[in-house]
This record gives C-alpha cells, structure tokens and sequence, in this order.
C-alpha cells in the first residue's frame, strides 16, 4: 500500500529539487542584489522544507491509501483548459478564473456553489493586486 503522506512529500520534494536545480543554472546575486535565481531558489528551499516536513509527518501518523479518483483528474485538467480558453475568447482573466473555479469546484465532494464564489472572488481580488500594486500586464477586464 502506497501512503498518500509519502508520496505527497516525495512528490513536493521532487518539484522543489527541479526548480532548486533549475534555479541555480541563473545568477543567484545577495540579498542586497538580488540576481533572476534568488526568487526561485528561495521558494524551491521553503518548498523542501514543507516536504521534508511532510515525510517526517508520514512516519508518525497513520497510514493513508493513496488512491486515484480519474473523474477529478479529468476535471481539473478541464478547469485548467478552460481558463486558458475562456480567457482567450473574452480577453478577460475575470471570466477565464471565474469558469475555472467553478468547474474545479465540481471536483470537491460535498462544497456548495457558496464556496466555489468565495474562492473566485479571492482568486480575482489577488489579481487586481497583482495588477494595480505590482504592476503586472494582466487582462482583467
């Protein structure tokens, strides 16, 4: 039986490592001059760190099956293209998120609508921020 604890903090310490390792082939710089492999870098090392957590976590709690539900694969790879395509037909993210959230939503057992328009409203206010106070060339609207 494959643990889910375990695999999940494989799983993450695999990503860490490849962006980690892919960091390094840029200018890391210092903190003071931070060079393009710094962002990356520290991301991939918190994101180990959550890992190693992870399987630590695994060895002390019970065992969990991992299982695979192809329904939610499905839907959320359908989620993630859908976004890709409502936002480009409408040439706008809020729809593109919108469809996004509500079709992943339908991945969730027993989450209401209520939630799913939480979610999208979060989603879409971190995008106005990103867009308004970092300056980032986002097609909200």
């Amino acid at each position: 039986m494959n643990d889910r604890n375990l695999v999940r903090g494989l799983l993450l310490a695999a990503i860490a490592l490849g962006f980690g390792l892919g960091a390094l082939r840029y200018s890391v710089g210092s903190f003071a001059h931070a060079g393009p492999g710094l962002f990356p870098l520290l991301v991939s090392g918190l994101l180990m760190l959550v890992a190693v957590a992870t399987i630590v976590r695994s060895r002390f709690v019970k065992p969990v099956p991992l299982g695979f539900n192809l329904r939610n694969i499905g839907l959320l790879l359908l989620a993630l293209c859908s976004f890709a395509l409502v936002t480009e037909w409408l040439h706008t993210m809020i729809a593109g998120v919108v469809v996004m959230v509500f079709i992943a939503g339908l991945a969730a057992s027993g989450n209401g609508w209520q939630r799913s328009v939480k979610i999208a409203a979060g989603l879409v206010a971190i995008a106005f921020v990103f867009q308004k106070l970092l300056g980032l060339s986002l097609p909200l609207y």
